[in-house]
């Protein structure tokens, strides 16, 4: 079988996940590859290990950079702690005086208190740049790939957690509310209420992308191999949990020549395994790529995996 529905023009967001080492990265990039050929494709990386540039042997980093030989193609690391202080210096008055109308602390504490990271908050990030990048309407495909499991589960549910630390501040700014009213009779909003909301419409437009099967799509990629298989079930089960369901799965990996000794062991030795997973996920299109002789780098290789992803 062949990976299907990517070309559909509702679909806007395509994301890779999985055990580190199945081949998330060049099954994302290769996939990106396929849909430049039609569509105006950026490939999103937020694995903070950042393969892609390995991958592509060009030099990527935290800007949109062009895939040299791609018309359509450009790809962008995403450093979450790079883009949490583009956000901080962006929104940083309306933060400051979040603390300053809601709490107790000096100015110096409030300094303090913004140089601090928050736990959780690289999977916010990392996701409000990609919404950024989707609002912002310049390309039709967005392909991502993730980090190991644990991180894409993390990525997923980035939407829950930013939204309790906006009901966290919603109820600072309310005591600040009460008593401005209680003093003056009225309340009048301002740039913080303005800067909640808007982020409060982030929430809503991620957790709606995400469970819209139109729009969004997660692709697990799984090789043969009980840790690996067993990674995967968590993973779909944990998808399902937020609403996320996936309806192909990437079996990569699998040895199918039988020119050697090594082979023919290798090859037996993955069969029950590829029966676990046809038993398993018996309700996902199952695309099944061999395993390289050699390391996918480079487009040439790419293009090689490319074939078999969307030729089956």
């Amino acid at each position: 079988m062949a990976l299907a529905g990517l070309g559909n023009n509702d679909l806007k967001l395509i994301i890779f996940g999985g055990k580190g080492g199945v081949g998330k990265t060049s099954c994302a990039i290769a996939t990106a590859l396929a849909l430049s050929e039609t569509f105006k494709t950026l490939i999103i990386s937020t694995d903070p290990a950042h393969s892609v540039s390995d991958c592509l042997e060009q030099q990527i980093g935290f800007q949109v950079q062009k895939v040299d030989g791609c018309v359509k193609l450009a790809a962008i690391e995403v450093f979450a702690d790079e883009a949490l202080s583009r956000f901080k210096k962006e929104h940083q008055p309306e933060l400051i005086k979040l603390f300053e109308t809601s709490t107790n602390l000096d100015n110096e504490d409030i300094d303090e208190l913004l140089t601090l990271s928050i736990p959780g908050i690289d999977e916010v990030m990392s996701f409000k740049t990609i919404i950024d990048f989707i609002e912002e309407g310049g390309y039709d495909k967005y392909v991502v790939d993730t980090a190991p499991t644990g991180h894409a589960l993390r990525l997923i549910s980035s939407p829950k957690l930013l939204d309790d630390w906006i009901k966290v501040a919603a109820r600072m700014r309310w005591k600040y509310r009460y008593m401005i009213t209680s003093f003056s009779g009225a309340y009048q909003q301002d740039e913080v209420d303005a800067f909640l909301l808007s982020l409060k419409k982030t929430v809503k437009k991620i957790e709606n992308m995400l469970k819209d099967t139109d729009k969004c799509e997660f692709i697990p990629v799984c090789i043969p191999e009980k840790m690996a298989i067993m990674e995967t079930v968590r993973l779909l089960a944990d998808l399902g949990k937020s609403g996320i369901i996936s309806r192909q799965i990437i079996v990569n990996n699998m040895m199918v020549s039988e020119g050697c000794d090594f082979c023919q062991r290798r090859k037996t030795g993955q069969l029950p395994y590829l029966q676990e997973i046809y038993g398993t996920f018996d309700t996902l299109n199952k695309v099944e790529v061999p395993m390289f002789t050699e390391e996918i780098k480079g487009l040439a290789a790419l293009n090689k995996l490319k074939s078999f992803l969307f030729s089956g």
